[in-house]
């Protein structure tokens, strides 16, 4: 399959259809991650959708991209690069509402020292005070962007710049569910125990990902996270 670039009307983003192995498609977008660029792809996505492509099993909506994966063995798969660039194209001249609407969570944390192992790392990196990392923590509201990395793990836009800090150099083997991390200019909460490498600032007491549930994430892309703080002999009585 061939690359597709297109460029629409200047006030859309420019776009590329490029193949990402032997069975998906990835629809690039010439833009800066933002709130905008994530409404054009959780749209885009919606709108392909209700296409009814027979061969599509998944799309999957990233920062920068939406990526189709579709069955290779299907009749029309050859033709589907070619499909999706008219699809992406029509939406973008005439983008469709989103048919959901985006809800405000609000989840607690404790950033008490149990649960704030890298509190005085960024502490020491930004010149604040934990006091003062709390309150901006927890003032702003932070789109989620994105899932990945694991399931559930929520990719959330709207970081104060003063809280900006790289990433660990050497990742932990182990950064426990729940735990509210900071990686360079994002913040985002790790659903399982797993190895990473973000500042671990805090935990909630939330299950952010429960497989057995119809809904098995706590957010979706366009949803608004605000943090609240919480002390540590409250952790326990919060249920989800």
């Amino acid at each position: 399959m061939t690359s597709h670039v297109h460029t629409p009307n200047p006030k859309k983003p420019s776009f590329e259809i490029v193949t990402n192995g032997d069975s998906a498609l990835d629809i690039r977008f010439f833009s800066e991650p933002s709130e905008q660029l994530s409404r054009y792809i959780i749209g885009l996505r919606q709108y392909i959708l209700k296409q009814s492509l027979t061969n599509i099993i998944d799309l999957i909506p990233a920062y920068q991209c939406l990526t189709i994966s579709f069955d290779s063995l299907q009749p029309g798969s050859e033709s589907l690069s070619y499909k999706l660039n008219k699809l992406t194209h029509d939406f973008l001249e005439n983008p469709v509402e989103i048919d959901r609407r985006p809800r405000l969570i609000r989840i607690p944390v404790c950033y008490e020292e149990e649960f704030a192992p890298d509190m005085q790392l960024l502490s020491e990196y930004t010149k604040l005070s934990r006091k003062e990392i709390i309150s901006l923590h927890t003032s702003n509201s932070y789109l989620v962007h994105m899932l990945g990395f694991t399931p559930g793990f929520l990719y959330l836009g709207g970081l104060d710049i003063k809280l900006h800090c790289p990433r660990k150099k050497s990742p932990r083997l182990r950064v426990p569910a729940g735990a509210v991390g900071i990686g360079g200019n994002q913040t985002g909460i790790y659903p399982q125990a797993t190895p990473g490498g973000w500042q671990i600032i805090g935990q909630t007491p939330f299950k952010l990902f429960q497989p057995s549930s119809s809904s098995p994430f706590i957010a979706d892309p366009l949803d608004v996270i605000k943090f609240y703080a919480i002390e540590k002999r409250d952790f326990a009585d919060f249920t989800l």
